[in-house]
């Protein structure tokens, strides 16, 4: 399996004891050219805990507790604070997930449509539940109250695209596309 993490974070903690907590609770100099760019719209650096949340999962494909102090060091946020942030904020993750993330609605207009046959398809295809991430680290299936589409239910979120009206042969493309690029993409 490769690593989630970036060559520079790779270098700096085999530079030092790789099992130390302390090597792993650094920023990448890339990411904090990120949060910096990205703390120019703000008044205070402070206000860009968000945002670097956000930067940090980019890069290491989710918020570790490690990276969570990284950033609170480098922002001088305490790490209650970006906790209780990263907490409420659904597209922040605080475990690991797999390289896709499907965000399936359950909302009632998603319901009366059929989300819960969408879900057993889902399941039955990568033998997975809502929470748990594929044998192959691909997919991972997270259930969400609304994404907004009502009108067009039942829906889910593939990554930060959104998939409406959808049915069964729907949910088959949908998992089989994704197979096929990452397919594609390790042979490259």
């Amino acid at each position: 399996m490769s690593s989630l993490l970036e060559p520079e974070l790779i270098e700096v903690m085999e530079q030092g004891n790789s099992n130390s907590a302390d090597n792993l609770a650094i920023l990448t100099v890339q990411e904090k050219e990120e949060i910096d760019q990205e703390a120019t719209h703000y008044h205070e650096k402070t206000s860009v805990g968000l945002e670097a949340l956000r930067i940090v999962q980019k890069h290491r494909g989710w918020i570790s507790d490690e990276s969570l102090q990284a950033i609170s060091n480098y922002l001088d946020i305490p790490v209650a604070e970006l906790e209780s942030v990263a907490t409420y904020f659904q597209l922040i993750f605080r475990q690991p997930v797999g390289k896709e993330v499907i965000y399936l609605c359950k909302s009632s207009s998603c319901w009366i449509m059929g989300c819960d046959n969408l879900q057993k398809k889902i399941s039955e295809r990568l033998n997975i539940q809502p929470g748990e991430t594929s044998r192959d680290g691909i997919f991972t299936l997270l259930e969400t109250p609304c994404l907004g589409d009502c009108d067009k239910a039942p829906v889910l979120m593939l990554g930060e695209e959104m998939h409406r009206h959808l049915d069964e042969k729907g949910i088959d493309e949908l998992i089989d596309k994704k197979k096929k690029y990452h397919a594609d993409k390790s042979t490259d």
